[in-house]
């Protein structure tokens, strides 16, 4: 007799059972084993830096500290055998991302996820409160990513954690608060043990914690959280440490996205973050603002590139849509004047395709966008796909 969960079945059944499989051809083959979640996730970060290419552009001093960042943490999870090592631990190493809106931290976060087949989760910081009071408790961010892995426990704790708008939850104060900061200092409180790795007791469904509720343990010490966040003005506090202050008739050509890039664990203190916090994301990356060769590229380089989407859109009710080279440069200048980053370039072609969607399937044909169609809202040059042969 064998048993499974709440099922029974004799040896005589199985063997009945396996001559059916064999005489109607269903040959049977001992199940491939699935490898731990951290052997199926380790590439090497060239690997990793080439996937990352695939979807987003530019950014490559990002890409490779993520990379290693990522490569390592993985290793750390496998633990393999190295002699004259046995005693070493490898600590946890969570990344910070700093960059302005638009400027690819989320995709990163979400391109990692996706290549390393991992249990992926995005958070907002702002949304966050401290234990006890009006707003979402820390332990929602794993909820999250126990969603995302199917409710599998093993599975999720292996997974990925982006929390966004990291700098919003800075302190309001220069110095250690007084009164109660529970949307500031009193969450970067709260987040040190999840970030750093405890065992977290997670309401499966999400929402606040209730004593009825049967709430599922999480052990956060193998999660990778990726925290970014824009921090407008940490640059001047960069200058102010190199002992350049930011007055005089040149302080509006300071160069952001250089002194950003030589930012130190300091920067972050006087920014407002606590210091164990800043300890706990030791691996630091800045991303550039993307100027109008990046956000062209955009447009039609990636796997997942604007253009091709609503060519792929258009293709599905019969339209061939083309791109006039002036009009993408318009398309990106457009963008450019919203000052939010890739997220104009999204903005810019709904508003400039919605016609043509709604269109397209009472009129398949060839439509060709122009710059006339993009500054002055004239119509696409349409005309009706010529028969094949």
């Amino acid at each position: 007799m064998v048993g499974g969960t709440g099922v029974y079945i004799c040896d005589r059944c199985i063997r009945d059972a396996a001559d059916i499989l064999r005489q109607d051809g269903i040959e049977m083959r001992p199940a491939t084993p699935r490898l731990p979640a951290p052997h199926r996730a380790r590439r090497s970060p060239l690997a990793l830096k080439r996937a990352l290419d695939e979807y987003v552009v530019g950014q490559d001093a990002a890409k490779r500290a993520l990379a290693v960042a990522v490569h390592n943490h993985y290793k750390r999870l496998a633990d393999d055998f190295v002699p004259g090592y046995e005693d070493v631990e490898i600590e946890k190493s969570n990344v910070l991302l700093v960059g302005p809106s638009g400027a690819g931290k989320t995709l990163l976060a979400r391109t990692l996820a996706r290549v390393l087949d991992v249990p992926f989760a995005i958070a907002d910081a702002t949304a966050l409160t401290e234990a006890g009071y009006v707003g979402d408790d820390v332990e929602s961010i794993l909820a999250h990513l126990l969603q995302a892995a199917d409710f599998n426990v093993e599975r999720a704790q292996h997974g990925i954690v982006y929390l966004d708008e990291i700098d919003k939850v800075a302190r309001r104060q220069d110095g250690p608060s007084i009164t109660r900061d529970v949307s500031g200092e009193g969450v970067q409180q709260a987040l040190l043990k999840i970030l750093e790795g405890t065992v977290a007791s997670v309401p499966p469904k999400g929402g606040r914690k209730h004593p009825e509720a049967q709430l599922v343990n999480i052990d956060t010490s193998h999660i990778l959280f990726i925290c970014g966040g824009a921090f407008e003005g940490l640059d001047a506090i960069v200058e102010r440490r190199r002992g350049r202050t930011p007055m005089g008739f040149g302080a509006g050509h300071r160069r952001t996205s250089a002194t950003t890039l030589d930012a130190e664990p300091e920067d972050f203190v006087r920014y407002g973050l606590i210091p164990e916090l800043v300890g706990r994301m030791p691996v630091a990356a800045a991303l550039h603002p993307l100027d109008d060769a990046a956000l062209r590229r955009i447009l039609t380089e990636p796997k997942n590139a604007l253009v091709r989407q609503y060519q792929k859109l258009a293709a599905m009710d019969g339209v061939s849509l083309a791109f006039d080279d002036d009009a993408l440069d318009a398309i990106v200048a457009q963008a450019k004047r919203l000052g939010t980053g890739a997220r104009g370039l999204r903005a810019v072609m709904e508003r400039l395709m919605l016609d043509v969607m709604f269109e397209a399937e009472a009129t398949p044909g060839y439509v060709r966008i122009t710059r006339a169609t993009v500054d002055d809202g004239m119509p696409p040059l349409r005309e009706p796909l010529r028969a094949a042969g």
